[in-house]
């Protein structure tokens, strides 16, 4: 069972390389797999170096997200009143369109890279903040009881009680949040690349789709397929592996 996906996945290529070569369907319609091949490896070093600059902002976004994220949850569950400030601004963040803002966040924040940052960090953001809040209001009751009886401040019943509880919520909003984050930096390069500033894939798709060089699209978009499959099994192995050491899995 667990060849399962990769045996799908080459049959679907295979039957998608067949039916373009049967069908005799141009490549700058619908490239064949193979064709994707090809145009990867006729620039391998330019299509690798713009995935590690959309990479770079992808975690960088990611770092500063799940800081935030973990510092306002741990703000609005210490304080009803932060709570009643804090939450309605983060669920303002979490709808509003990042296509719509992003041209003013690129023009505001002025150093190309940092506007990235800033856009990815936003589409990323809510799911480690929502999460992270939700598993500080889980711990038990009982427990939290039980550490008043003993005399237990504000900050040791944090630090013992609800953050302990609170990391696997935690974990799993930052796989989420991993995701969001290339999505965002994706977003944010598309806006930039249209403004003539040429970094990441997003550029290099938007490149291709100007030129008419299909296989190289696809190629590209591949790529962030595939840098995106990686990202969520590599937190998810992350996670797997914190649970592991802490003793619950």
């Amino acid at each position: 069972m667990k060849y399962a996906p990769a045996l799908f996945g080459a049959a679907a290529l295979l039957v998608w390389e067949a039916t373009v070569r049967i069908t005799d369907v141009p490549s700058y319609l619908v490239p064949g797999p193979s064709a994707i091949i090809a145009a990867f490896v006729a620039d391998p070093a330019g299509l690798l170096w713009s995935l590690g600059s959309t990479l770079l902002v992808t975690f960088a976004a990611l770092l500063v997200a799940a800081t935030l994220g973990v510092v306002l949850a741990v703000a609005i569950a210490s304080s009803r009143l932060l709570a009643a400030a804090i939450q309605p601004w983060a669920v303002v963040l979490q709808v509003t369109p990042i296509v719509a803002i992003a041209p003013l966040i690129i023009v505001w924040v002025g150093n190309p890279f940092a506007s990235l940052v800033v856009c990815a960090t936003i589409v990323a953001f809510f799911p480690v903040f929502a999460n992270t809040a939700a598993g500080l209001a889980s711990a038990p009751a009982e427990l939290a009881d039980l550490f008043r009886l003993y005399g237990a401040g504000r900050f040791v019943t944090l630090w013992l009680l609800r953050l302990p509880a609170a990391l696997p919520y935690f974990l799993a909003g930052l796989r989420i949040s991993g995701g969001l984050a290339l999505v965002g930096a994706v977003v944010a390069e598309f806006v930039a690349g249209s403004g003539g500033f040429a970094s990441g894939l997003a550029y290099r798709i938007l490149e291709a789709g100007y030129r008419l060089q299909i296989p190289r699209m696809f190629a590209a978009l591949v790529l962030l397929s595939l840098a995106g499959i990686a990202i969520n099994f590599g937190l998810g192995a992350f996670a797997a592996a914190v649970m592991r050491h802490r003793g619950d899995a």
